[in-house]
């Protein structure tokens, strides 16, 4: 496998400060990034998502863990821990949250897991195909599975933010961890963001900012200023962060093994 990219974005928007954390790097047990988006009154939205990716880069950096569904979910189930232990439990209105999204590659380049909790995003894009890997932790969307409303509908519903799992909630949570790694295949590009990201973009603008990129900086600048030129009122804090294996211009191979694992790991 060539090298695998990486880069990453994170904007304040319209609002008056950043509640978005982005993290990234490469270990002797292979590539990681993390995207948080935490929520809480007087700013403690920004320390719920900094703890998140605190904990999440720390363990992943320590390498104490083995290259698993379960090594994974346990460093999510640690960082909703460590919120939990920071929480004022006397006042509501100062008790935080935060999603979390988390993409993990070995270090040969080959597998790749992920996981997450809330509504902050991984996309993998191969052979021109949009893949949303990831299904979102909110009312709307449990909505949408039951066939209450449909996917045009939920763009625009009131109750589009309003998740039922996050970070730091009472009680344990249960991450959406893939139950085995996942071939990476060359040319591969992988985008992981908050809602203030993917909320401003529809697939094919995924597809086509990609098409036209030399390297993962580029491909998040193409974005962004997509995202930007549409001058949404009261912009959401936008996050991201591109990881690509190899060049995503040259076609990968498809197989038949090529499966993409929708269900939840939990022990």
């Amino acid at each position: 496998m060539s090298s695998i990219r990486i880069a990453g974005c994170s904007l304040i928007g319209a609002r008056s400060h950043n509640e978005d954390v982005v993290r990234h790097g490469s270990t002797a047990q292979g590539h990681f990034a993390v995207v948080a988006d935490g929520a809480g009154g007087h700013r403690r939205g920004a320390e719920a998502a900094h703890r998140t990716a605190d904990c999440m880069e720390r363990l992943l950096r320590e390498g104490g863990l083995d290259f698993s569904p379960a090594s994974l979910t346990t460093m999510v189930r640690q960082a909703h821990r460590v919120l939990l232990a920071h929480q004022d439990g006397t006042k509501a209105e100062l008790r935080m949250h935060s999603t979390v999204v988390t993409l993990w590659i070995d270090a040969a380049g080959e597998h790749a897991l992920w996981t997450h909790v809330g509504d902050s995003r991984l996309y993998r894009i191969r052979r021109q195909r949009t893949d949303v890997v990831t299904t979102d932790d909110s009312v709307v969307q449990r909505m949408v599975r039951l066939g209450l409303i449909s996917v045009e509908q939920a763009a625009h519903h009131p109750q589009k933010n309003q998740l039922v799992a996050a970070l730091g909630i009472d009680g344990e949570v249960d991450p959406h961890t893939v139950v085995r790694p996942v071939e990476v295949k060359e040319g591969d590009a992988f985008l992981l963001c908050t809602d203030g990201w993917w909320e401003g973009l529809e697939e094919q603008a995924l597809r086509s900012t990609l098409a036209q990129a030399l390297t993962p900086e580029d491909w998040l600048d193409s974005m962004r200023r997509l995202i930007e030129s549409r001058n949404k009122p009261r912009q959401d804090n936008l996050s991201a962060i591109a990881v690509w294996a190899g060049d995503p211009g040259e076609i990968t191979q498809a197989s038949i093994d090529d499966t993409m694992p929708r269900q939840t790991f939990t022990r």
